[in-house]
């Protein structure tokens, strides 16, 4: 039977209790021996490999040294000179357990997907042209495979076919979404490859402009005329996608999800098309979740093509977030696993692991502390504030901060900005559910991220 190997982890004194409590934890996980070196120093982030040739002790049974990842130098001297392996590991003490490999399961490429991407700009024949090139470039950066003209019911636009020459000249595949003849000819003979939409009110002329068409049912509950106008347009012979219309919240959405599936049961082999603008556009609440359920749907029920907007503010990532949605599903469906811990890109208001300190572990960086530069953290139980003055604590960032600022009058109005500044960080983050790191910035996913605070900040003196 093999012996357990033994780890010597290095670490600096302010982040030696913090870290005894993490590697404990994984060393009954992972049945593995550990030691712990503090090689004279505070804060692990200084450690340089010139100082731990000089201060580290490396005894004879050790048989791995892991570092903390802000060690600079080169780790083959110290291998070198104590004849062990030694690694950089993460720079966050909290990260151990995925750099050990709990926690997170191994990394996958998501560049693949089955879901077509139609990004409608709505009302764009009311925009300047500009303006409309412009949105549709972005939309197609986040993912769009095609561009709809949205245009506007009871209006004639005369400028489509600038518009849509416009898009093409940028390399754009584009559809029209548009019932007037005028319009609809006009995109087509500028470059408009999809149709949006054939129903009875247009079969007669929309079908002989040589390109494809979203066949819709002449009201959403009427599936018989849907298939009669399948049957007419395939008579012709002309390429189209179906669409049974997936209606808003409280206006039918469930049966008209059936509606889908009882489609594809009867056309297991037509092009299906689902307009989910009509639920995250018309549902007051963030899209990401709903864009990912209605994309597991798509997925699962071979539907090859959407339509989505993305006008009003809770959907203004909402092609970002199907993208992301479209290839997760993809990746789980295709490979029979459940879409957990592979991409993180949609938990955009809360955090998969927070990675919380105990207060034991705080207590005693506080009291460990010998300079006046001020340490952030941001627990369940409130905000943490803390230098050699004092630790101040709470659910009350006004109060903490009013108090540390009694306790180091000294503070100059910049660091006293920079505190306010990640406080506030802090506190958002605490109440969102969110990590919080002093100084780094925090991910939003696809949101985007907010900047810390790190280049701009200076120490305070001790």
């Amino acid at each position: 039977m093999t012996s357990p190997q033994t780890i010597l982890f290095v670490t600096g004194r302010l982040s030696e209790v913090s870290l005894r409590e993490v590697v404990a934890e994984l060393s009954e996980k992972l049945s593995f021996r550990y030691e712990v070196a503090v090689p004279g120093i505070q804060v692990a982030a200084l450690l340089h490999v010139n100082l731990l040739l000089r201060r580290l002790e490396v005894a004879g049974h050790i048989d791995r040294v892991i570092l903390p990842g802000w060690v600079q130098g080169d780790l083959r001297e110290l291998e070198e000179k104590f004849g062990k392996p030694f690694e950089r590991g993460p720079k966050d003490l909290q990260d151990l357990p995925e750099y050990f490999g709990l926690g997170k399961k191994k990394a996958v490429t998501l560049d693949r997907y089955s879901i077509d991407i139609i990004g409608e700009i709505n009302h764009a024949t009311r925009m300047p042209l500009e303006a409309v090139v412009a949105e549709a470039l972005a939309m197609s950066r986040d993912g769009a495979d095609l561009i709809d003209v949205g245009c506007v019911p009871g209006e004639t636009c005369a400028q489509v076919g600038e518009i849509v020459g416009a898009l093409r000249a940028e390399n754009l595949r584009v559809s029209i979404d548009s019932f007037d003849h005028v319009e609809v000819e006009q995109a087509v003979a500028s470059g408009a490859e999809l149709i949006l939409s054939c129903n009875h009110s247009n079969i007669d002329w929309v079908t002989k402009l040589g390109a494809e068409v979203v066949v819709i049912p002449d009201t959403p509950a009427d599936t018989e005329s849907l298939d009669r106008l399948i049957e007419s347009v395939s008579s012709v012979g002309v390429p189209f996608r179906i669409d049974p219309i997936i209606e808003p919240i409280g206006m039918g959405f469930t049966a008209s999800l059936q509606r889908y599936m009882d489609a594809r049961r009867k056309y297991p082999d037509v092009a299906m098309m689902m307009g989910v603008g009509n639920v995250t556009e018309l549902t007051e609440v963030d899209s990401a979740g709903v864009n990912m359920l209605l994309a597991a749907m798509c997925e699962e029920l071979g539907i090859q093509s959407v339509l989505t907007t993305q006008v009003i503010n809770w959907c203004r990532t909402a092609i970002a977030e199907f993208d992301a949605a479209r290839k997760l599903v993809h990746h789980a469906i295709t490979n029979q696993v459940i879409p957990k811990h592979i991409d993180s890109s949609l938990v955009m208001l809360r955090d998969s692991n927070l990675k919380p300190q105990s207060e034991e572990s705080l207590n005693a960086l506080a009291a460990a502390l010998t300079d006046a530069n001020f340490r952030i953290f941001a627990e369940q139980s409130g905000v943490h504030l803390m230098n050699k003055h004092g630790h101040w604590n709470g659910g009350q960032p006004f109060q903490i901060f009013a108090a540390a600022l009694a306790a180091n009058p000294d503070i100059d109005p910049s660091h006293a900005f920079y505190l306010g500044y990640e406080m506030a960080r802090a506190e958002m983050t605490r109440l969102l559910g969110k990590r919080y790191v002093q100084d780094e910035a925090v991910n939003f996913g696809i949101a985007g991220t907010l900047p810390g605070s790190a280049a701009v900040h200076h120490e305070q003196s001790d």
